[in-house]
């Protein structure tokens, strides 16, 4: 646990809601995140995901409900929530125009950081994600993974509670996702921080100790990612078909079972799958054209709990972050 962090939880809401006019965005959240924890937030496009981090950052207020970070009120004392918290949007906010050890230096004065104290932490975070060597070196010049790295040893330069991270490896290659989840595992490792993250990536939200799973407004599933693929009966098909609204009300009819349909196929829960699938295509009177037998994976629950598949955020949904992250800088201004 990181040393100054409180007792009790890292995040906590109660019956956390926000409403726009007529429109629910959330819809009386409850959830609780331990601390030293990492938390993943899976939701599609308007689900209310951005909405809760939102309240949680300080940047909007809730219509009702309560939510604490570190133990403090977000409406009461935003200054102090904010002091307490660091953040990493999808899209960058850095300054290209400055280095890297001048970004940091910047917002080391925006968090009062003791002068005495600026030059190790930055010199220590820089180092931390292998950027020791080009501190020096204007952002502009950097690539896509070099930035990623460095807002997430700004976001820890003040040594918050909790670091709260929108889709923090969206865009980048494979080699450099995992490296970054490299360093946020050796930054939680170190620093005992608690990490609350976005994803929509499956094989991401794999390396959080329990995920929350969001879909129109309120939490559908909470577990870790062993209990809740635990929620996916046995084994699971998927198949491509001539005609895969006709199959799936064949297989209801003939089979007895509730194919989901999506832009994949159709997937089936099934308790023994190597049995199955061989009947399945001796009975099936439309042509099948692939069909696949997996154990369940978190999209299959995803799918499962929400009748449609976890998708990339549609550019409405960016031009929010971009905007919320403008927010954030004025209020860090203000404050």
């Amino acid at each position: 646990m990181h040393e100054d962090q409180p007792p009790g939880w890292a995040v906590e809401t109660r019956g956390l809601v926000k409403t726009y006019g007529k429109v629910e965005a959330v819809r009386g959240i409850d959830l609780t995140v331990r601390p030293g924890e990492v938390f993943g937030f899976l939701g599609p496009n308007g689900a209310g995901k951005s909405t809760t981090i939102s309240i949680l950052c300080t940047l909007i207020e809730p219509t009702g409900g309560q939510a604490l970070v570190g133990g403090i009120d977000v409406v009461r004392d935003p200054g102090s929530v904010r002091a307490r918290i660091g953040l990493v949007f999808q899209d960058t906010t850095l300054d290209d125009q400055l280095t890297a050890r001048e970004n940091l230096e910047f917002h080391a004065f925006l968090y009062d950081v003791p002068r005495s104290e600026r030059r190790r932490r930055i010199d220590r975070v820089l180092e931390m994600v292998e950027l020791g060597e080009r501190a020096g070196s204007l952002v502009r010049t950097f690539s896509g993974g070099m930035k990623r790295r460095l807002e997430i040893a700004r976001g820890i330069l003040h040594s918050p509670y909790v670091l709260f991270l929108d889709e923090p490896t969206l865009g980048l290659d494979p080699q450099t996702r995992n490296r970054i989840w490299e360093y946020l595992h050796d930054l939680r490792r170190r620093e005992g921080i608690t990490i609350f993250m976005t994803t929509h990536y499956m094989d991401e939200a794999e390396l959080c100790d329990r995920i929350a799973i969001i879909d129109h407004g309120r939490i559908v599933a909470l577990g870790s990612p062993g209990e809740l693929k635990g929620m996916v009966g046995g084994d699971v098909v998927t198949l491509r078909t001539r005609d895969d609204r006709g199959a799936a009300e064949e297989i209801g009819r003939r089979f007895g079972l509730e194919p989901l349909l999506d832009s994949g196929g159709l997937r089936l829960e099934v308790e023994d799958g190597a049995s199955f699938v061989p009947r399945l295509l001796r009975e099936l009177s439309v042509s099948v054209d692939t069909v696949t037998l997996s154990r369940p994976s978190l999209d299959d629950v995803f799918l499962k709990l929400t009748g449609h598949a976890i998708r990339d955020e549609e550019v409405g949904a960016r031009d929010r972050m971009r905007a919320m992250a403008g927010r954030w800088r004025g209020a860090r201004g203000r404050g």
